[in-house]
């Protein structure tokens, strides 16, 4: 009976470990990660690659982990965040606080043993995300602005992991998941407007869902796909796209600028979705095509 049990008590465990940490949230942070080392690496270590996706996990953990621990009265009241562990009462915030303590020392050592400036930029990026980001987004819609720079910091993470160095083609990874950042959670927050109005977020930069929004929206998601397409022109050092993959994503650009210019003319919360997932999948494969890029030219 006791051997039994224990599966539901590891189920649990597991459960509330991978939602107090946002297991898909932080894949995705360590995927981009991953891109960006193998964007500048000249030849793969694989040790330096695990050590990376290892501190890479837990340094967006931890941020998740102390981001819930400050939100948890705000998460009780929206729909999307009332059974996270520690609002539903599963994990008590003693608990989380000791995870994100523990996570944050595991991912910076390790990101320190891989080099200085790794572990640094982590640094910068868990206390952006927590001391910044997190408290002032029941205060002003700036904090997406400021959010935006804890969250581009992944792609360029890899890239100083692999060189040890920070130049202008960590930067060029740096700016274009930087003015990613816009037109994604500005779709987030569109779509869950009515959710985060419960907890007091301000998340849309304006505040409303309106056309001022949407040309917002358009405009950041046309200085993305510009970005994308910077490293075609061969200015940014050893960071080189051929043009038969800027066309690629040029031709992606085109259709997250058709989601963004949906939402300006539909304003509704489905296009606001589809402009969401557009622009996963716009990320994802322009980092897929990127690294293809540098080993099959």
């Amino acid at each position: 009976m006791p051997v039994t049990q224990s599966y539901p008590v590891q189920q649990s465990l597991i459960r509330n470990f991978t939602e107090i940490t946002k297991i898909r949230l932080s894949v995705s942070v360590v995927f981009s990660s991953v891109a960006g080392y193998l964007l500048g690496a000249e030849t793969i270590d694989f040790y330096i690659l695990f050590l990376l996706c290892v501190g890479g996990y837990c340094m967006v953990g931890a941020s998740n982990v102390f981001n819930q621990i400050i939100e948890r009265d705000l998460d009780a009241l929206m729909d999307r965040t009332k059974d996270r562990p520690i609002p539903s009462g599963r994990m008590s915030v003693q608990t989380a606080f000791i995870i994100g303590a523990v996570l944050t020392v595991i991912g910076l050592v390790v990101l320190y043993v891989i080099n200085p400036k790794t572990a640094m930029f982590g640094a910068i990026c868990i206390f952006m995300y927590v001391s910044l980001y997190t408290p002032l987004k029941t205060r002003t819609p700036l904090s997406v602005f400021v959010g935006a720079f804890p969250g581009a910091i992944p792609f360029m993470l890899g890239w100083v992991a692999a060189t040890n160095d920070f130049g202008i083609e960590p930067g060029t990874l740096f700016m274009i998941q930087f003015f990613w950042q816009f037109p994604h959670f500005w779709a987030i927050g569109w779509f869950l407007f009515d959710d985060y109005k419960k907890g007091g977020f301000f998340m849309l930069p304006n505040g409303k869902r309106n056309k001022g929004t949407a040309v917002q929206v358009v405009f950041y998601t046309i200085w993305t796909v510009l970005a994308s397409l910077i490293p075609v022109m061969g200015v940014t050092g050893r960071l080189y796209l051929t043009p038969v993959s800027g066309v690629i994503i040029g031709l992606l650009g085109v259709g997250l600028i058709y989601y963004a210019f949906r939402l300006y003319k539909e304003q509704t919360a489905k296009a606001a979705k589809q402009l969401m997932l557009a622009s996963v999948s716009y990320i994802t494969l322009l980092q897929i095509i990127y690294v293809l890029d540098k080993f099959i030219r």
